[in-house]
């Protein structure tokens, strides 16, 4: 009778654990499909075991400066034969730069990769004056500068976007 009480709890508390596991899994997939298309793509390839470089080599090697994402944004779809660059993170975060800029990143986004710049991006916002506003484009000036567009034009040090920094989670976008 003892063993037939103990088989079962055990059984129970297995059962349990299963669920709570699943559940971590089914979560992590949730949050890494927040964009369909760049999120299956991410988790077809850590499925496949694809190793990617990290998101800011690729930026490097655009010419971009490598600190333009906040560090938790590791999972990212780049289409070499496009361009279009689909970065996945774990939920809306708000980064503030070396020189006190500030750039708000929803849970995906998106925008094509160029030498010297990013168009199209959808899932971005900077702070202006005391707006967020959605930013469109980034591009390197010369050496030493980068431009964001977001309605105007901001031109501002690429020091300050060169490491990357810890993004502090927001609740919306």
């Amino acid at each position: 009778m003892m063993d037939q009480i103990l088989g079962k709890a055990g059984s129970y508390l297995f059962a349990q654990k299963a669920n709570k596991e699943m559940g971590a899994v089914s979560n992590e997939i949730n949050q890494m499909s927040n964009s369909i298309e760049g999120g299956a793509k991410w988790l077809v390839n850590k499925i496949k075991g694809k190793i990617q470089k990290p998101l800011p080599e690729i930026l490097k090697e655009h010419n971009l400066p490598g600190g333009l994402f906040p560090n938790d944004a590791t999972n990212y779809d780049f289409d070499e034969n496009t361009g279009y660059l689909t970065v996945i993170l774990p939920g809306p975060c708000e980064v503030q730069y070396k020189d006190s800029s500030q750039l708000r990143f929803n849970t995906s986004v998106s925008g094509y990769l160029e030498k010297g710049k990013m168009t199209n991006i959808e899932g971005m916002k900077t702070k202006m004056v005391m707006i967020w506003v959605k930013v469109t484009l980034i591009a390197v000036e010369g050496s030493d500068k980068v431009q964001f567009s977001a309605g105007m034009k901001k031109s501002r040090s690429r020091e300050a976007y060169e490491a990357q920094r810890e993004g502090v989670a927001v609740n919306s976008f």
